[in-house]
């Protein structure tokens, strides 16, 4: 096994009893949070005086096994310094989310995507075992075999059952090339159609497809992204600088049914960072006069997060519409999954009431894996069947009640049978947030590992805010 760094055992160790020393130093009376200066959630969330749980020394990853195409990894590491570790054995994590600074913990206990999932799932899925910091102060390590109840009702408990320190996940093989194929359509139903062709059969045109995923600018104008590993040298674009990914995608489909790209494996993995998908257009950076002086470091999203918390703090995006003689906007920042049968309905129903356009499209599948068959309780997929998570991340006008918009896309997504990720605001009422997430099976291991109920309940922490 090859350990990163030489001392990286102990510098966890050291790291797992200060957590445990911090958790200690929290009153009993007082709610376990974690300590953290930043977040991939757009959750709001009341601010509570007094310390957290410090994971300061739960950075890292731990070791690299690169016969067993394993790693361990310690719950806060980032993807991207996870990715640092792994690509240099030719290997990566079966699902590396979009963004950098998303950690390994954080993609498990929420949810993670990315263009691989419709062949590896989601991030959860990939985990051999973990260890993790439960409600009642204690290690558990939790595996298909051992805690199998916390192992399986961990993802998306947004730590409402405990923290992970650590991870074992599985890796895979990857080449130092992506070749992409930019297909358009125009219409939903052919996108959709060719999506579904591609995942049931593997390929497309006689080849093995590896990455799919897609994006909509309009009910006549949307994209598959095929990318298929190589290790054939050649020309690469580079879309950390002057040149924007996503609109690299677009062609009028006329003169070619498709637009052929090359990226290397580190900026495949990475191709959504820079703008943040598109969302960097919201503070100029994509404007070419402001982009020539934005400094390159600082086009990443870990820099737009920073943007963000300023803008919540003073308010900035409310003022600028109230000066203009506008009413406050809704932030409608969301992902969610929908049974691909009913992808084009969602979409054609997206694009008529809600005013946001691009649209991510990302097929996933669960894996078909008997050490971790069965549902996750807390976000149950059908096995065996095709879903299509569509991620929209902007606001609109105010409605005529609080979070009037996003209460609209919850109960279509729950007429199609779909589900909605919690990383953002969310309105169910509790009996119906019972029913989609977890029920009765979330309350018995939550009293099981968190007796004293020391951390948030789940719907306390992703409706109620707290």
């Amino acid at each position: 096994m090859s350990v990163v760094p030489t001392d990286a055992q102990a510098v966890h160790a050291a790291g797992v009893q200060r957590l445990l020393d911090s958790y200690r130093a929290i009153k009993p009376t007082e709610t376990v949070r974690l300590a953290k200066s930043t977040s991939n959630l757009f959750r709001a969330r009341d601010r509570h005086a007094g310390k957290g749980l410090d994971t300061s020394g739960l950075t890292n990853v731990i070791a690299v096994d690169p016969h067993a195409s394993t790693a361990d990894v310690a719950g806060m590491c980032t993807y991207e310094d996870l990715v640092d570790a792994t690509l240099p054995y030719g290997l990566a994590p079966l699902v590396v989310p979009q963004l950098k600074t998303i950690t390994l913990g954080g993609a498990v206990t929420g949810l993670g995507i990315e263009s691989t999932s419709f062949r590896n799932g989601l991030p959860h899925e990939s985990v051999l075992e973990m260890d993790i910091l439960t409600g009642a102060g204690e290690i558990v390590t939790a595996s298909p075999a051992e805690h199998s109840d916390l192992f399986r009702a961990f993802p998306n408990s947004y730590g409402t059952l405990g923290y992970s320190t650590r991870l074992r996940i599985e890796l895979e093989p990857v080449l130092p090339f992506v070749a992409l194929r930019h297909l358009r359509f125009h219409t939903l139903d052919e996108l959709v159609a060719a999506m579904d062709r591609i995942i049931e059969t593997g390929g497309i045109g006689g080849e093995k497809v590896d990455y799919l995923d897609g994006v909509v600018f309009s009910a006549d104008e949307s994209y598959l992204c095929v990318g298929i590993k190589t290790a054939t040298a050649g020309p690469v674009s580079d879309y950390t600088g002057s040149a924007i990914y996503y609109r690299s995608i677009q062609h009028d489909g006329k003169t070619a049914a498709e637009k052929h790209d090359r990226l290397t494996i580190h900026d495949y993995l990475w191709r959504w960072d820079t703008d943040w998908f598109w969302c960097s257009r919201a503070f100029g950076a994509q404007h070419p006069a402001i982009r020539r002086l934005w400094p390159r470091r600082y086009r990443r999203s870990s820099f737009y997060w920073k943007l963000i918390g300023y803008d919540r703090r003073f308010n900035i995006a409310d003022r600028i519409e109230k000066r203009n003689g506008r009413p406050p906007r809704e932030r409608v920042v969301q992902d969610v999954e929908v049974p691909i049968e009913n992808c084009a309905e969602f979409l054609t129903w997206f694009l008529e009431n809600v005013p946001i356009e691009p649209i991510w499209l990302c097929p996933l599948r669960l894996r078909d894996d008997p050490r971790t068959a069965g549902t996750w309780p807390l976000y149950p997929l059908r096995p065996h069947h095709t879903y299509v998570n569509v991620g929209f991340w902007s606001s609109v006008p105010i409605g005529p009640e609080p979070g009037h918009t996003n209460r609209l896309i919850e109960r279509k997504v729950s007429q199609l049978d779909g589900h909605k990720s919690l990383y953002s605001d969310a309105f169910y009422p509790r009996d119906e947030f019972d029913a989609l997430y977890g029920g009765e099976a979330y309350k018995t291991v939550k009293k099981t590992y968190d007796p004293d109920s020391r951390l948030l309940d789940l719907y306390s922490k992703a409706v109620q805010r707290q």
